[in-house]
C-alpha cells in the first residue's frame, strides 16, 4: 500500500492523518515526541495544547463556533474529542488538556491505517508528504523547509491589530494619501494635541504580555517592527516622528495638518478589514481594546485580530500554496497548521483536514473539494493562497471580517453573524452533496 507521510502529530497533523485514513489511504505519521520535545511542549501525547485550553466560542453565530461546525461537517477528529473532554467555560469550548490529548492519541494509535513513527525528521521523505510541524519546527527540518521555500520562510516579532471597516466612525476619519499622491488608500484618524497626549499616557502605562524565553532569544525585536508601546517609551514625540507623523496630511474637518495621525491600511481584497499601520504591539488584548479605542474614529471599533508579538515561523503562502494547501511548484508536498499562516488551534486543525482531504481525493482520482469562500474554512483557504497578500502576509485566524459581505446592513451583530453562519453551513453542505461526501463517509 502506498502511504502518505505526515510530519508532526499536533492538531493539524492528526487531522490530516485522520482525513487520509477516512478515505482508506495509509499514513506514516512522524512525531519526534517523546524522544525529543520543542521548548514549548511538555506532554507526550498528540495534539498538545500549549498556550491555552480554550478553543474559543462554541456558538454557531461566532467565527470560532462556525469554524468548528464546518470542521465537524468535514469529518473532524479534534472537535468531537474536544467536546467529549470539555470543561465549564461559559460560552467557550474549553478542554481538559491531558484528557483531550489522550483522546486524540488513542484514536490515532488505534487506527489500522495510521503507522506512528516516533522519530525526528531531519529531511523530507519521498512521496506525497504533508508538513505539519508547527511554529517551532526543529532546526534540521526547518532548514530543509527553507531550501524548499526559498525566501518564503519568515520569522515575525510583531503584528498590528485589525479592525472592521463598518465599525469605524466615518464622521471622524477620512480617506487620503500623503500629499494627495496616488490613490486615497489609507484611512486617516487625526488627533489634536490633547487627544495625542492622552493616548500617549495611556499607551506607555498599559500592561504588556510577558514573553517566554524561547520567544525572546535569539530573536530580538527588529527596529522595523518595533512595538508601538516600546517606541512610545522612548519619548513623548517619537510616535509623531514615526507611524503617527502628520506630514502631508490635511484634516478634512479643520483644513489644517493634525497634531498626529493614525493610518489604517486595507488588509484584504474586499476592503472589509483594515490594519493599524505601524501599531505592532505586545500589549494584553484587553489593554489593546482600551487604549486603541481612544483613537478618534475607533471608539467602537470591532477588533478582528489583536496585535501579537512572539516567535513564529510561517511560509509566504500566497506565493507558495494553492487553496488546498498543496505547493504550487511541488504538488506532492502539502503544508498544514500554523506554518501556513492560519492562526489558532482550530484554524490549524482545519487546515490539516483540508490538506489531508485534498491529498486523499487526488490520490484516488476523485474530484477535488472546492470550499466556497462564504464558508469560514473556505475563506481561510482563500486568504492564505491569495496573491494579493504577497509582500504583506501575516497570520490570520477565523473572523467574520474575512467572509464576503452579505449585501445588506444588519445593525445587530448577533443577527448579522447568524446570517453569515447559516449561509456558510448551507453553502458547505451543497458542496459536500455535490462531491458525494459527508462527515460519516
Amino acid at each position: 500500500m502506498t502511504k502518505v507521510n505526515v510530519i508532526g502529530a499536533g492538531l493539524a497533523g492528526c487531522e490530516a492523518a485522520w482525513a487520509l485514513a477516512r478515505y482508506g489511504i495509509g499514513v506514516r505519521l512522524f512525531e519526534m515526541k517523546p524522544k525529543k520535545f520543542s521548548p514549548a511542549h511538555k506532554y507526550g501525547g498528540f495534539a498538545e495544547l500549549v498556550c491555552s485550553n480554550s478553543l474559543k466560542a462554541a456558538r454557531l453565530e461566532s467565527a470560532a463556533g462556525l469554524l468548528k461546525t464546518e470542521m465537524e461537517m468535514l469529518g473532524s477528529l479534534t472537535v468531537p474529542c474536544a467536546k467529549a473532554n470539555s470543561v465549564e467555560a461559559g460560552g467557550a469550548l474549553a478542554v481538559d488538556r491531558e484528557r483531550f490529548s489522550d483522546s486524540v492519541t488513542e484514536k490515532i494509535r488505534n487506527c489500522e491505517l495510521i503507522e506512528v513513527i516516533e522519530q525526528e525528521v531531519t529531511e523530507l521523505p519521498e512521496g506525497v508528504t504533508i508538513i505539519a510541524t508547527g511554529p517551532l519546527t526543529s532546526g534540521a527540518l526547518a532548514e530543509e523547509i527553507r531550501k524548499l521555500c526559498g525566501e518564503g520562510l519568515s520569522f515575525y516579532d510583531a503584528a498590528a491589530p485589525i479592525v472592521t471597516y463598518e465599525s469605524l466612525d466615518m464622521e471622524k476619519v477620512f480617506f487620503a494619501s500623503r500629499y494627495d499622491r496616488g490613490d486615497a488608500d489609507y484611512i486617516n484618524c487625526p488627533m489634536d494635541k490633547e487627544e495625542y497626549l492622552a493616548f500617549y499616557r495611556a499607551l506607555i502605562g498599559a500592561e504588556r504580555v510577558q514573553l517566554k524565553d524561547f520567544e525572546t532569544h535569539p530573536f530580538s525585536v527588529y527596529e522595523g517592527c518595533m512595538p508601538i508601546e516600546e517606541l512610545a517609551s522612548r519619548g513623548e514625540d517619537t510616535m509623531r516622528f514615526g507611524p503617527m507623523k502628520p506630514v502631508g496630511i490635511t484634516d478634512k474637518r479643520t483644513g489644517r495638518r493634525p497634531y498626529a495621525v493614525v493610518q489604517l491600511r486595507r488588509e484584504n481584497r474586499e476592503a472589509t478589514l483594515f490594519n493599524l499601520v505601524g501599531f505592532q504591539t505586545n500589549l494584553k488584548f484587553g489593554e489593546q481594546k482600551r487604549v486603541f479605542s481612544m483613537i478618534p474614529g475607533l471608539e467602537n471599533a470591532e477588533f478582528m485580530r489583536f496585535g501579537v508579538m512572539h516567535r513564529n515561523t510561517f511560509i509566504n503562502s500566497p506565493v507558495l500554496l494553492n487553496a488546498d494547501f498543496s505547493m504550487r511548484e511541488h504538488p506532492d508536498i502539502y503544508f498544514a497548521g500554523q506554518m501556513t499562516g492560519v492562526e489558532g488551534y482550530m484554524e490549524s486543525a482545519a487546515s490539516g483536514i483540508i490538506a489531508g482531504t485534498a491529498a486523499a481525493r487526488r490520490l484516488l482520482g476523485l474530484e477535488p473539494i472546492q470550499l466556497p469562500k462564504d464558508t469560514m474554512t473556505g475563506a481561510l483557504c482563500a486568504y492564505i493562497s491569495d496573491p494579493f497578500n504577497d509582500g504583506k502576509f501575516q497570520p490570520m485566524g477565523a473572523n467574520m471580517g474575512i467572509l464576503p459581505d452579505i449585501g445588506e446592513r444588519i445593525k445587530d451583530k448577533k443577527e448579522k453573524y447568524g446570517v453569515y453562519a447559516r449561509r456558510a453551513v448551507d453553502s458547505l453542505q451543497r458542496e459536500l452533496d455535490r462531491i458525494g461526501c459527508n462527515s460519516n463517509s
